[in-house]
């Protein structure tokens, strides 16, 4: 039997779907950097004295790592040594804390002459790469502490340096690991105590402390009650009560915590963020201003928008940090509501067919590996809408593959590619 040339096995087993979308994402976040750059006096959009002709060099270089990762380096390579970079990685992480200069209150930033490098972007690949080579192994069960222990330091230690860097939005984007861990059989009651953590911070900044500490009595009593109802076995009566009681000191000791971490740890900056966030306070003219902008650039947009390069609120600048952090509102002023579905619809069906085709997959590496990858994506873009439509604190992250950016973006690609080159060998091979 002939075998198949290689670009002929590719266009048969290569899921083009997601490197159109990863294509016309892309294209669509340069045309909207382009915009977010111009001013009175507009220049080209290759123009290397602008964001939008920087990252037409970032694009170039993209698809070269796309098409290094698709063509040349063989699928098994990345788990064969998903240890040794996740270790180099982390002691870059480590290392920017020392050796870099303060960039907005973080270190995080490697400056190579012209270039900025940012560890922490590499750090997504190679927690998802080790990630996925930890909990597919045989031996591997959810249902043990030891195991668990395990995909929870993965996590943990680089997140762990993040914060350490005060870069608190690529810090953030860790917590979407959970859900992996939840496909894999990690118990949905965690995510349900997860969640009671959250609504219980924002109750204790908004209301009386002791309102927080009912609900949480309220809610351990009726879990009590609930299960000790339904059990006969007394070892088992043991342990609810056991976890009824973590449940209420742990929520107890939450209560006193966020007073006197809100109000003695955090940065008066950050603190800021949170109460307009939360409606406790406003301030359009001072921390509030970004979002505050960038929703009078969304509104403005209406429908249909005003049209590309017509954008008042884009074209004077003022949104600051326009073609990066808040590049959203870009889109909501000049594309209008439709073109911010569209924006929204593209990434919805970019993570999407990744969950289906890492369902598809039978090796297991594989799947938890694009979990990871629609994971990273999803906080990504989560965290960044939100922050611009004043759903979430201004905490400074990307949006993946359409902000400016060269770090964000190669790594992304990296992230991607690597996901479609394990689903292609799958497909070639089984």
């Amino acid at each position: 039997m002939k075998e198949e040339a290689p670009l002929q096995s590719l266009g048969h087993t290569v899921d083009w779907r997601l490197v159109i979308l990863y294509l016309l994402i892309m294209l669509f976040g340069w045309l909207n950097i382009y915009a977010a750059v111009q001013s009175a006096e507009p220049s080209g959009i290759f123009d290397l004295r602008y964001n939008c002709g920087k990252q037409a060099l970032w694009i170039g270089g993209a698809l070269a790592l796309a098409v290094l990762i698709l063509f040349i380096i063989k699928p098994y390579f990345w788990e064969s040594v998903c240890r040794p970079a996740y270790g180099l990685v982390l002691v870059l992480l480590v290392m920017v804390i020392f050796l870099s200069s303060n960039v907005k209150g973080s270190h995080s930033w490697f400056e190579l002459g012209p270039v900025k490098f940012q560890p922490a972007e590499l750090s997504k690949i190679t927690t998802s790469l080790l990630l996925a080579s930890v909990m597919s192994k045989p031996e591997f069960r959810m249902s043990s502490w030891k195991n668990l222990l395990k995909a929870v330091l993965v996590i943990a230690l680089p997140m762990l340096a993040i914060i350490a860097e005060n870069e608190t939005g690529s810090a953030l984007v860790y917590a979407g690991f959970i859900f992996v861990l939840y496909r894999e059989g990690f118990s949905g009651w965690w995510l349900g105590l997860a969640g009671m953590f959250i609504l219980l911070f924002i109750l204790t900044l908004t209301t009386h402390w002791w309102v927080s500490l009912a609900l949480v009595l309220i809610v351990a009593a009726v879990y009590a009650v609930y299960y000790l109802r339904r059990v006969q076995s007394q070892r088992v009566r043991r342990q609810v009560m056991m976890l009824v009681l973590f449940i209420a000191m742990a929520g107890s000791a939450m209560t006193f915590a966020t007073d006197f971490i809100f109000h003695r740890v955090l940065k008066e900056h950050q603190k800021g963020r949170i109460e307009v966030l939360l409606g406790l306070k406003e301030d359009p003219q001072g921390v509030g201003y970004n979002v505050h902008q960038s929703l009078i650039a969304i509104g403005s947009g209406g429908v249909f928008g005003k049209g590309y390069l017509h954008g008042t609120q884009t074209t004077y600048g003022f949104v600051p940090e326009q073609s990066t952090d808040f590049i959203f509102c870009t889109v909501g002023e000049e594309w209008g509501f439709f073109g911010s579905l569209l924006v929204v619809v593209m990434y919805g069906l970019l993570i999407f067919w990744i969950i289906q085709d890492s369902e598809r997959a039978r090796s297991s590496f594989t799947r938890i590996y694009g979990y990871c990858v629609a994971a990273c994506l999803f906080m990504h873009l989560f965290i960044n809408i939100g922050m611009t439509l004043g759903l979430m604190p201004v905490i400074g992250i990307p949006l993946p593959l359409f902000s400016y950016g060269g770090s964000s973006l190669w790594s992304f690609t990296v992230l991607i590619f690597i996901f479609i080159t394990l689903d292609h060998a799958e497909k070639k091979y089984f």
